[in-house]
């Protein structure tokens, strides 16, 4: 049955494309652009810079020529009924091949070389038609290219002059470089900018003019460059003498009820009364408003005055100051074993009148079995303060950004079968932006006092079987350091367009604390300890790195990857990582045909010791791979597959199947697919996922001669699939990654 359905799908998928095209025409099928040129020209140009300006471009595919979601448009029936409209809301139409576009094409390719430098060029088409499909080639010849043999400058202005010498390293057009409109219009950009940020407001590109003789030196260009006191397009009648400006009245306006301290608006403004007129304190002075976050909108208006002067209105409208945020998570297995992680966080971003946000948050974790006594309960508290500055570095060093200072306090209660566990963290350090790209965080100071009471004799003497396990599971003390780097290309709250981001984050701790080693007491194992506590020593990286590509009418397609590593080392005064510091794999943001904490380490079972699975490791690898695609109205899909695990570095017996090794790599990783719905309500998504093992690395060499293949090899067949511990449901706030 599951190989006919399997064969029923593959001729579905494997209908025409071109099924819903009219009679006589034709679906693009592909594009083909070839540069005819020397190499030297090639270097400069690049297939996928031409494909742009060809006005007709084909569907996409996934691989090997493939898009299924183009065979799925063609499954419709042309009624228009409910069938007809759900494939073609999942599907992509066919595009229609169109020849008047060719030529537009080929005019669009021609400008653009001219644009880049290359004049004369010529480019030839050629249309292949075969089985109701047109493939396009387009073959390119740049035209001649002239490099620049001598630059001079007509700028009557004695100081303007000096201006653009002074910074002629900066140059975007030099003597040996090819002339073209493009670095011609970059320069005469960066020339205006210089103008503009020494005190001549209003300064435009359009003042800035370029003439170019290619005929007295042949093969070559004579470049003059030349400031004029009227624009492209307009008559030297016209003409203004260029003037510089100083900065007039400074007036900063907000709303009455706004409260808001004087000291705060002073410090971010970087405009200055009587000061020479600069646009990049113009820029910076909007950018620290806009940074702080507590403006719903910033405008700076300037108004030339009398003398020379411009006067600036900084007008501010309040945002919303303070709100709160529900998150919530729940998930289940076919064991019957439910989780629920409720969140609720207050935030103020004005809480001293002084740019300050405070954040006060709540969570929860709640695993139990119904009609089962047995169940594990976490909560937690944290409260944090972050102000809008760089405590003992001046703010100048930060540019346009605004760097703050956070100070955090938390407290962790949590209760299983086996113990009770007590975690009062806190910690200092900073953040700050360098662009939108670039954000950073550096924690000088993170501090972690743990400590497990009612800690359930039998549990702990099982443990002993495996010590490295059972110094995770002690009292300890933790103080370091720690930073990360986070890096995005559109940090936006919902990206329409493809992006890209990773992320990093580094923890070191115990160095500072070994140094006084010499002054310390030691208990029976000969730990260094601090209040009668051992301290921890370790070191912990962590890094993701996530590419969504976002396609289709409308963004309405999508597909996600996401790659995740992460390992810890302890050494000095700890034989093992501290368990809060360990990895966990599984749950509604990771391996999702698993709970969280139910993977691994390698190819362990589960530990028996756990009435509820709290697997963890010292490695972290996962891969994560998602289609996502609108369905109708407010409601999409998903299709996933998630892999990975967590290990162990080391191990206190031979043999143990948590160890990451290289002979078992492959057969240690955990493999799950999936299918999810998700409901976009534009301020919030919530998500349903169902995860369905394929591979489980706990049940290899677990079968006995009576049992199937699968479970000696750990593959899970289709027939299973829904059977007892195969399988997870989740509920989730926002999308995985």
């Amino acid at each position: 049955m599951t190989i006919a359905a399997f064969m029923a799908l593959l001729l579905a998928i494997s209908c025409s494309t071109t099924k819903v095209l009219p009679e006589g025409t034709y679906r693009l099928a592909k594009n083909t652009v070839e540069i005819t040129a020397g190499k030297e020209d090639k270097k400069n140009l690049s297939v996928s810079e031409l494909e742009q300006y060809i006005k007709q471009s084909p569907n996409k595919y996934f691989v090997f020529g493939w898009n299924p979601f183009l065979n799925i448009y063609n499954w419709s029936n042309g009624k228009g009924d409910g069938w007809d409209r759900f494939v073609k809301k999942i599907g992509v139409p066919p595009v229609q091949f169109d020849p008047s576009a060719i030529e537009s094409s080929k005019e669009n390719i021609i400008s653009h070389l001219k644009y880049k430098g290359f004049y004369g060029s010529c480019v030839q088409d050629t249309v292949i038609y075969r089985k109701r499909r047109a493939k396009v080639r387009y073959e390119v010849f740049p035209g001649k290219r002239f490099p620049i043999k001598e630059i001079t400058y007509d700028i009557a202005d004695s100081l303007m002059l000096s201006l653009a010498m002074a910074d002629i390293s900066g140059s975007l057009v030099r003597e040996g470089d090819y002339l073209s409109e493009s670095s011609l219009e970059s320069e005469s950009q960066r020339l205006s900018s210089i103008y503009r940020n020494n005190g001549y407001y209003g300064f435009s590109k359009n003042y800035v003019f370029f003439e170019a003789d290619t005929t007295l030196v042949r093969d070559s260009a004579l470049l003059e460059i030349s400031i004029r006191n009227h624009t492209r397009g307009s008559q030297p009648a016209d003409s203004t003498r260029h003037r510089r400006y100083r900065i007039g009245k400074v007036r900063i306006k907000y709303p009455e009820d706004m409260k808001v301290r004087e000291s705060l608006l002073k410090r971010l403004n970087r405009i200055t009364p009587g000061a020479l007129y600069d646009e990049q304190d113009i820029n910076t002075t909007y950018s620290r408003f806009s940074g702080v976050r507590l403006f719903g909108s910033v405008n700076i208006n300037l108004t030339e005055t009398e003398g020379d002067r411009v006067d600036c209105d900084i007008s501010l409208t309040q945002s919303k100051i303070q709100g709160m945020k529900l998150n919530m998570e729940a998930s289940t297995n076919s064991s019957g074993l439910f989780g629920v992680s409720p969140s609720l966080s207050y935030y103020n971003k004005n809480i001293f009148r002084g740019g300050e946000w405070f954040t006060l948050g709540f969570m929860g974790n709640f695993q139990f079995k119904f009609n089962d006594p047995i169940r594990s309960t976490e909560l937690g508290i944290s409260a944090g303060i972050s102000f809008p500055e760089f405590l003992f570095l001046p703010d100048s060093l930060f540019g346009s950004t605004v760097p703050r200072s956070d100070l955090n306090l938390s407290y962790n209660y949590q209760s299983r079968p086996e113990y009770t566990r007590n975690i009062i963290s806190t910690s200092f350090g900073y953040s700050w932006n360098t662009g939108e790209k670039f954000y950073y965080t550096l924690t000088p100071v993170q501090l972690n006092i743990i400590r497990l009471f009612n800690l359930d004799p039998e549990f702990y003497a099982d443990l002993s079987n495996n010590p490295y396990l059972q110094s995770a599971y002690q009292n300890h003390f933790d103080l370091g350091l720690g930073g990360s780097v986070y890096y995005t290309t559109d940090n936006s709250m919902n990206p329409k367009r493809s992006y890209f981001y990773s992320r990093l984050q580094v923890d070191l701790a115990g160095n500072f604390l070994s140094l006084f080693n010499p002054l310390m007491p030691t208990d029976a194992a000969g730990n260094r300890m601090i209040w009668n506590t051992p301290y921890s020593q370790f070191a912990r990286a962590e890094l993701s790195i996530v590419k969504t590509w976002v396609f289709g009418d409308k963004g309405n397609h999508s597909i996600a990857l996401r790659g995740t590593g992460g390992i810890g080392y302890s050494y000095g005064n700890s034989d093992a990582m501290p368990f809060e510091k360990q990895f966990y794999a599984g749950g509604a943001s990771s391996l999702r045909g698993w709970q969280s904490r139910a993977v691994g380490p390698g190819m362990s079972p589960m530990n028996e010791n756990f009435v509820i699975p709290n697997q963890t490791g010292d490695i972290k690898l996962e891969a994560n791979l998602e289609y996502r695609f609108r369905v109708f109205w407010k409601i999409a899909g998903a299709l996933f597959v998630d892999a990975g695990n967590v290990w162990n570095l080391r191990s206190s017996y031979e043999g143990d199947p948590g160890v990451l090794r290289k002979d078992t790599f492959f057969q240690s990783i955990a493999l799950n697919w999936g299918l999810g719905l998700r409901l976009d309500l534009d301020f919030v998504l919530l998500r349903l996922d169902m995860g369905i093992r394929l591979h489980d690395p706990s049940l290899m060499n677990q079968g006995t001669d009576e049992d199937p293949l699968y479970r000696r090899v750990g593959w899970i067949s289709p027939s299973r699939w829904f059977g007892k511990n195969t399988f997870a449901i989740h509920f989730g706030v926002g999308y995985p990654f």
